[in-house]
């Protein structure tokens, strides 16, 4: 029977081991769940943040965007105008070029 007896304390003996053993892994385990909880929420942070920044940002570059279109378009119409005004200023001098044209042979003649 003591054959038994030191059989079962051995097996006791090995069984509390297995089980400190179990519960030391476990325990680092933990620590390195709480580690990858913390990274996570501070990851989460930094994403909400990123996602603010990225949304005003997209805010301003609409804004920027319209602001150049308008530009754009003035600028436009303005060259447009431009070009009017230059055809019409040549217009206007051929007519005018051509009318002295016309006065000077009236000239000539009535000399």
């Amino acid at each position: 029977m003591s054959e038994h007896g030191a059989a079962l304390q051995t097996y006791n003996q090995e069984l509390v081991k297995c089980l400190e053993q179990l519960k030391i892994k476990r325990n680092e385990l933990q620590d390195l769940i709480n580690q990858e909880e913390n990274d996570k929420s501070i990851l989460e942070k930094n994403l909400k943040a990123l996602q603010d920044k990225l949304q005003k940002l997209n805010t301003s570059l609409v804004q920027h965007q319209k602001l150049r279109d308008n530009y754009d378009q003035t600028i436009q119409d303005t060259e447009t105008g431009f070009k009017k005004i230059l055809e019409s200023s040549q217009t206007l001098l051929n007519l005018a070029q051509h009318e002295a044209s016309k006065l000077h042979v009236v000239n000539r003649n009535d000399s």
